[in-house]
């Protein structure tokens, strides 16, 4: 039987590749009998003949590789009476016989019993049957994808056999109009591309670590030793997490919420979660801890940290996080919310949910931006805690409504900052400020007053007799919120968002393990290594609250005792 692919490779179609062989072998042609002044060109005879030598190694390639499949074609070719288990163990036959030949093929025709609307019928074609219908757009649209049907005839038909319940070959069409594929792009061909369920796991990994599809694809196919041997193609991972998304989120971000919650608590039954509901019952407010967080909060959480940044999440909602000082000066999470606004009654909600999960126990401080609607819910809720106002906003704000002084030449920031850090005494302070009001004729300024008034959340004077663990900004929320911002865009759905974030908080963990390591690996620095008290500090401090000691004992050493 004549192969239908040898019978295509005799059209006269110059490939790139071959093209360049044409060329080459006629030019070797030339070497060899180079042209004379005295004598005629000989007739272009050699280029044909590089052509029919070109065409010839075509087809003995094929001819070799369909030789080396034969044995495997014959026992996958269907044969007219041929009996099956199934329609779908038919499909993988057939779709096996097109992976050896190098066709793709497709489930076309269906036909159903009128009685009891059984299936009795089916037909598998060529993925090349058929053709285009008519382009029914305007002149101006786009000419789209190029077309891959030309109406090959190829077929496969089965029918249901009721006494035996098998499925039997009835009629079979081998032949194609088309080149088929050859083994080497096997691996392209739509109905032969899947992901296994190891590489399945293995994207999945990928994805959850910010692996790109490109870097994800080239590690699998560097672990199946090429892409040729990976089984599937780089679009395919996107269809199969999309595919997974979907999964994921068959229920909504509601159902993916609550699931997500519901394997925490399986994980861990101290994990604590909360949600507030409008009146419509809508989830509005969303508030969880886990175990660790609620430890950490029991062992750090004398001075708190709170802010609330934008556009971490498809909704757009605020991401509030509730943060802190471990032993080694490291930000540590005591809990992260959601929240649908930022109200007073939302932050009410949220504080008393926070202080539910930590057993009732308040912080000494409690370190916020100069938002009005957290203070109002502060005072509501923890009324006896001492709240302060981050020191860099306050910068900030005074660069934006006194920027006209922030001149090279000027000194008010300096005298500003020195308002809030340097001052011990609150008469000194109370002089220092009417001698920065007077100096830039500022008694008038609405911003400056407005802060003045505030003064008791940001003075240091005041802000001295409170513990707050050096403390004095909410910069280690900001600092935390950059970092989640490279995690958590803004198009992430709900059970992506939730995944991306325990990666950030484990990373958080993680650091403080590998402080944990550092602390016992290492020996801290002694610049007076004879000193009994040192030595003892040595062995009971981690090394940076050490630095903080021995940085306080050196700047004890060049007082000057006056009785």
């Amino acid at each position: 039987m004549d192969s239908p692919i040898l019978s295509h490779r005799l059209q006269f179609l110059l490939l790139p590749h071959q093209l360049w062989l044409l060329l080459h072998l006629h030019f070797l042609l030339l070497l060899n009998d180079p042209p004379t002044p005295n004598r005629r060109k000989p007739p272009k005879q050699p280029l044909r003949f590089s052509y029919l030598f070109i065409v010839e190694m075509e087809e003995d390639r094929v001819e070799g590789s369909i030789e080396h499949s034969e044995e495997f074609v014959n026992e996958c070719t269907p044969c007219i009476g041929m009996e099956f288990e199934s329609e779908d163990a038919a499909y993988r036959f057939y779709c096996e016989y097109g992976r050896i030949l190098g066709f793709c093929v497709r489930k076309d025709y269906i036909s159903k019993s009128k009685t009891d609307g059984v299936m009795i019928n089916r037909k598998f074609v060529c993925s090349k049957e058929g053709v285009k219908g008519v382009d029914k757009r305007t002149q101006t649209t786009s000419l789209g994808r190029l077309e891959t049907r030309i109406n090959c005839k190829a077929f496969l038909y089965i029918s249901l056999d009721r006494a035996s319940l098998k499925w039997t070959v009835k009629r079979f069409d081998e032949t194609h109009n088309h080149l088929l594929h050859i083994p080497e792009t096997v691996h392209m061909m739509r109905n032969q591309r899947g992901l296994t369920e190891s590489q399945g796991i293995t994207v999945e990994i990928a994805e959850a670590t910010g692996l790109p599809l490109k870097l994800s694809h080239d590690l699998i196919s560097a672990q199946s030793g090429g892409k040729e041997n990976v089984g599937f193609m780089r679009e395919d991972i996107k269809s199969y997490l999309c595919a997974k998304r979907g999964r994921d989120l068959q229920y909504g971000e509601a159902g993916a919420l609550l699931r997500y919650f519901q394997k925490q608590t399986i994980d861990n039954p101290y994990f604590f979660h909360g949600m507030q509901l409008d009146v419509n019952e809508m989830i509005t407010n969303i508030f969880w801890a886990d175990h660790e967080m609620i430890r950490d909060y029991g062992l750090f959480g004398d001075t708190l940290s709170f802010d609330t940044t934008f556009r971490t999440n498809k909704e757009f909602r605020p991401l509030a996080i509730f943060t802190g000082f471990n032993h080694f000066r490291m930000t540590v999470i005591f809990g992260v919310a959601l929240m649908y606004d930022e109200t007073i009654p939302s932050f009410v909600w949220l504080f008393k949910k926070f202080l539910e999960a930590m057993s009732g126990k308040k912080p000494f401080t409690f370190f916020t931006d100069q938002d009005q609607a957290m203070a109002n819910a502060i005072s509501q809720v923890m009324p006896d805690v001492k709240h302060g106002l981050c020191t860099f906003h306050i910068n900030q704000n005074a660069m934006k409504h006194l920027g006209y002084l922030y001149g090279e030449e000027s000194t008010f920031g300096s005298d500003f900052n020195a308002c809030m850090f340097l001052y011990e005494d609150e008469k000194e302070l109370e002089e220092a400020w009417e001698s920065l009001l007077e100096s830039y004729n500022l008694k008038d300024n609405e911003w400056m007053n407005k802060t003045w008034e505030l003064r008791r959340k940001w003075a240091h004077v005041y802000m001295k007799l409170s513990y707050n663990a050096g403390m004095r900004s909410t910069q280690l929320s900001e600092s935390l919120n950059a970092k989640l911002k490279k995690h958590l865009k803004s198009n992430l759905h709900l059970d992506q968002f939730l995944t991306q974030l325990d990666k950030v908080v484990f990373d958080k963990r993680y650091n403080e393990k590998e402080a944990a390591h550092g602390s016992r690996e290492k020996m801290v620095r002694l610049k007076y290594p004879s000193c009994p008290m040192l030595l003892h500090v040595s062995k009971l401090y981690t090394p940076p609250i050490f630095d903080l000691f021995h940085k306080e004992l050196d700047i004890s050493l060049g007082c000057k005792v006056i009785q």
